[in-house]
């Protein structure tokens, strides 16, 4: 963990626009979230960015070559996490992950996400709120730093994150119904 750069924003929206534009056409959205997203927010150096297709599979045909070509490689993890309490089938919530390492270019996770998915609806709701909350980005920048330093395991930091994000996207929501929050509003 490493506190806020000022310049994620330009070098991940440089990335959006480059992903953009050798994807074409199929994303519908491509959109720079995650902790780097967030103005004063304590993160990895890992930019997260979402791309928006109304094909998965399509999608999945189409990127790997270009994507491989920019130093991406395919996750196996093609599921987001559910919110406890949400009722949902957790097939609603299937994605396609590519990640970027130790490249020349900033190291990067790709989640290809369904147009109107509710995973990809979050992804977008959670930056938003944060960036309309800036006093509650210094306590979870806190509890993700603690965390990072107790816990070495991506995937066990990820289990144990989760509840937290549940959290904040149930005081999210009620912030998105209240304001009329839409997802890309301003985008594209």
């Amino acid at each position: 963990m490493v506190d806020h750069d000022p310049g994620w924003s330009a070098r991940a929206l440089a990335l959006v626009d480059r992903l953009r534009s050798e994807l074409a056409p199929l994303p519908v959205y491509a959109e720079h979230i995650g902790s780097t997203a967030i103005p004063g927010m304590a993160a990895k150096p890992v930019f997260d960015l979402q791309i928006t297709v109304t094909d998965l599979y399509e999608a999945e045909c189409a990127f790997d070559r270009p994507l491989a070509e920019l130093g991406f490689r395919q996750s196996v993890h093609q599921h987001d996490h559910v919110p406890a309490g949400v009722d949902d089938d957790p097939e609603r919530w299937v994605k396609r992950l590519w990640m970027r390492r130790g490249h020349a270019g900033a190291d990067c996770n790709l989640h290809v996400r369904l147009l109107g998915s509710p995973n990809e609806r979050l992804a977008l709701l959670f930056r938003d709120w944060f960036r309309a909350h800036p006093g509650a980005v210094p306590a979870y920048g806190r509890f993700k730093s603690a965390l990072a330093g107790v816990v070495r395991d991506v995937d066990t930091y990820a289990d144990v994150k989760d509840p937290v994000v549940d959290l904040v996207v149930t005081v999210a929501e009620a912030w998105a119904a209240s304001t009329g929050w839409t997802p890309h509003a301003g985008v594209n």
